[in-house]
């Protein structure tokens, strides 16, 4: 990217300040570093003088992108300083993203560690207890041996008596079980039945569902013929009243115009209303 003459020169003033800085700071830091001491001055010095070498970095490069905005006006020196910065922190990145699978490894080594350390105790423990109990079922191996002679002859008869009680259960067993097969025949008969009937009402539900649907289909039907008639009906009444309706006004049209006719004398009336009026006064003048 090319600047202007006058931006290429302000921006290398502003470089050049920025290097002097640098190189001051990077004095200071050298002075800094030559002072330290104790038990922290090793470290301290070591940051310090990474700190005055990045200084130094800085500041050639500032040199660098000084010269060139003086000469070509652009500072395309930045872009691989900027490439290698960004390298380096995805190097970083991927430094402490192994350090830490490292460290997650290592935490589950020494959790399996543990853990293995754990099982070997459990294990010696177990190994203890099974030696006890190995001496303890020889003790007590021994003990049954001189019980199962005296407890033999009482075990034979106790297993002939437990015999004869067994064949009693078995015959009560077999009967009660005859006995639970007659109620099972039973009740399949009970049910087998109950079910026929079950089936006849279902039936004549379903032969009474028809009946009714039939008879509701007629009912709708009859009721919308007789809803036409209504309505037929009632289409004839309103052109009959209207009829009528017509029929009275006319008469009162009429009747009215007659009592006008009569009142003003109008038409053949008018004549009519003359002649009276001459009889009147020709019956006047003979009086």
């Amino acid at each position: 990217m090319s600047l202007s003459r006058s931006q290429s020169l302000r921006t290398a003033a502003v470089v050049e300040d920025c290097s002097l800085q640098l190189d001051i700071l990077g004095h200071s830091l050298h002075v800094k570093a030559s002072r330290p001491r104790g038990t922290s001055a090793a470290q301290e010095r070591r940051r310090l003088t990474v700190l005055r070498r990045e200084c130094q970095r800085m500041s050639e490069l500032m040199s660098e992108m000084h010269l060139e905005l003086q000469e070509k006006q652009t500072f395309s020196c930045l872009q691989p300083v900027v490439e290698e910065e960004e390298q380096k922190k995805k190097e970083e990145e991927m430094k402490r993203e192994l350090e830490d699978e490292l460290g997650r490894r290592g935490q589950a080594l020494k959790r399996q560690k543990d853990e293995l350390q754990h099982m070997c105790e459990e294990l010696r423990e177990r190994t203890s207890l099974c030696s006890h109990l190995k001496s303890e079922l020889m003790r007590q191996k021994s003990k049954l041996d001189g019980k199962k002679t005296a407890e033999q002859s009482s075990t034979e008869q106790k297993v002939q008596q437990t015999q004869r009680e067994t064949c009693q259960a078995e015959t009560l067993l077999r009967d009660e079980l005859k006995e639970l097969q007659q109620k099972k025949q039973q009740l399949q008969r009970r049910s087998e039945q109950m079910l026929q009937e079950k089936k006849e009402q279902l039936e004549d539900v379903c032969r009474e569902r028809t009946s009714n649907l039939d008879r509701l289909t007629e009912m709708r039907t009859k009721f919308q013929e007789m809803e036409q008639v209504v309505l037929e009906d009632r289409e004839e009444q309103e052109k009959e009243r209207l009829l009528q309706a017509e029929a009275r006004a006319a008469t009162k049209l009429q009747a009215w115009w007659r009592g006008c006719t009569v009142r003003r004398g109008l038409g053949s009336l008018k004549e009519a209303h003359g002649r009276k009026k001459r009889q009147k006064a020709a019956k006047k003048k003979k009086k």
